[in-house]
């Protein structure tokens, strides 16, 4: 009773944050005059209006209020969900090539037309879900269209996994980078993580027999290739063979692919996998925690062969973190990572969330001081990861 007690406290909190803080900021991002939404508010909290749009940013508003329109029924959800959808369609749809374009102008004109693999997966995550909270067939059709694209052209038939990215007509690509601070390889555990997210959402709206075979392998592929079993943290960068390229530990991707990949394994059916889960899930949450600070938060990353700790507190990190800590408290009933759920519920009301302005900083400095460099809204930053944590929070059952 007592968990449950604090459970249902922290999902009252979660409400209020999700339905009048996160929510109600992004609805305001709509740009009534060119469509889609605004591709910028800096961290002063000046808009500007003439930044480019990017299909990761619209892409996860799609899944966000289409996840919230389902939750809540609240028809103002569904009018934002639908805003991203038709532009996400009629904007950075190729007709041509086919797959979604990287980026627009702030006039949705193509700037960036590369086909970057992780932007058509979480196209293919804000569709489906869209699919689910309306019943659109549309976009559902179209989720399953960006499907058969990335497998044609991305899968990987000699070594398992997924290519990074393509020219605009899906020919190899010198730079294959999500941003400059990765590493140039062909195969990347993010790319990976957020397919198998995408494919675990479709298939739940389409029980296609090639889906569920490549949604196996994928978190298989997590299993053993991904997964470093000597650590039990992630591998970021590989090559084709699936060679490591990178030591540096995300504790925050950590965290999130162990109850995604669980999500996965559950949404298959699949006994053999779910039982390979199962037995890993605590063990890469014990593993992240290497980063965790009571009270204080997750670091970012790790780099071992220097021994150095970037110890900027994400926003992501930290929604991520309270997610996986549930999971792994759901599955083992081990009090610990609820606490640590609980604790870092209290350092973002504390730390991260702005209570003035709305949303969330991006990160707090190692030395406490907010982030007064990078984006309250942006390319990368969005309503994704505080918006569903909100919600996993708000379905969150005690098995």
């Amino acid at each position: 009773m007592e968990h449950q007690n604090k459970i249902t406290t922290l999902q009252s909190e979660v409400y209020e944050e999700l339905t009048k803080n996160i929510l109600p900021y992004w609805m305001n991002m709509i740009d009534t005059e060119n469509g889609g939404f605004y591709g910028q508010v800096d961290a002063q909290n000046i808009l500007h209006k003439h930044t480019d749009k990017g299909g990761i940013l619209h892409a996860r508003i799609l899944w966000t209020f289409s996840a919230a329109y389902r939750l809540l029924k609240d028809k103002k959800y569904l009018h934002t969900a639908t805003v991203a959808k038709n532009y996400l369609i009629d904007k950075f749809t190729d007709n041509e090539f086919g797959g979604i374009y990287w980026r627009l102008d702030y006039l949705g004109n193509s700037v960036d037309t590369k086909k970057q693999i992780y932007n058509l997966a979480f196209s293919v995550y804000g569709l489906s879900e869209y699919y689910r909270a309306t019943g659109d067939k549309s976009a559902l059709d179209y989720a399953i269209q960006l499907f058969y694209l990335i497998e044609k052209y991305s899968f990987d038939r000699v070594n398992n996994g997924y290519f990074e990215a393509f020219t605009r007509e899906w020919h190899e690509i010198g730079d294959m980078r999500l941003s400059t601070k990765d590493a140039n390889e062909k195969k990347t555990m993010n790319t990976h993580l957020h397919i198998l997210e995408a494919y675990t959402n479709l298939y739940k709206v389409w029980k296609s027999p090639k889906l569920k075979k490549q949604l196996i392998n994928l978190a298989e592929v997590f299993i053993d290739k991904i997964i470093d079993k000597s650590t039990n943290h992630l591998g970021l960068f590989f090559d084709e063979t699936w060679t490591p390229k990178s030591e540096t530990i995300s504790y925050g991707h950590d965290i999130e692919a162990a109850w995604l990949i669980l999500e996965a394994a559950r949404e298959t059916q699949d006994k053999i996998l779910l039982e390979r889960t199962i037995q890993f899930i605590c063990q890469i949450v014990d593993a992240a925690m290497e980063g965790y600070h009571p009270d204080k938060g997750f670091d970012y990353e790790h780099e071992p062969k220097t021994n150095h700790t970037d110890k900027e507190r994400h926003w992501w990190v930290q929604a991520e973190a309270i997610v996986g800590a549930l999971e792994a408290f759901r599955i083992s009933n081990n009090e610990k990572y609820l606490d640590i759920a609980l604790s870092t519920w209290q350092y973002i009301k504390n730390q991260l969330i702005d209570h003035k302005h709305g949303e969330w900083y991006w990160s707090r400095l190692e030395n406490g001081e907010t982030n007064t460099e990078q984006d309250k809204a942006g390319f990368w930053k969005c309503p994704y990861h505080n918006g569903r944590m909100c919600m996993e929070v708000l379905k969150f059952k005690i098995l």
